[in-house]
């Protein structure tokens, strides 16, 4: 199953990743886990996916050439997998997950529309 493809009945169970936004179904994080956030460990881990993920999120973008898409530069996954992005995640990342990303240097981009410009 392609990463950009979510078939019609199974839009109910689609996640959104709270840190990059890819939108997969559950069972497809937890099968491959987030194919940008391996950090995250979600693969295999229902809690982490629980926790890391969101079945919030308001439209979808797909993207199929990322570094040379304008959309994908506007939504900041120029640099990322293609697939199938959310415009906007709701929900908070645990603060654990958080401290964990800022340690270890890497950036996080807002997904809840709170960040409007690119630093």
């Amino acid at each position: 199953m392609s990463r950009m493809h979510i078939p019609a009945g199974q839009w109910r169970y689609a996640r959104a990743c709270m840190v990059c936004s890819i939108v997969m179904t559950q069972a497809h994080f937890r099968a491959e886990g987030c194919p940008n956030c391996h950090f995250l460990d979600l693969k295999g881990s229902p809690e982490a996916i629980e926790t890391c993920t969101s079945s919030q999120f308001e439209g979808t973008i797909a993207v199929f050439k990322p570094q040379s898409s304008w959309v994908a530069k506007w939504q900041r996954v120029q640099d990322l997998a293609p697939g199938t992005y959310a415009v906007k995640v709701n929900g908070t990342l645990p603060e654990d997950v958080r401290q964990a990303m800022e340690d270890e240097g890497r950036p996080l981009i807002p997904r809840d529309g709170t960040a409007t410009e690119i630093e």
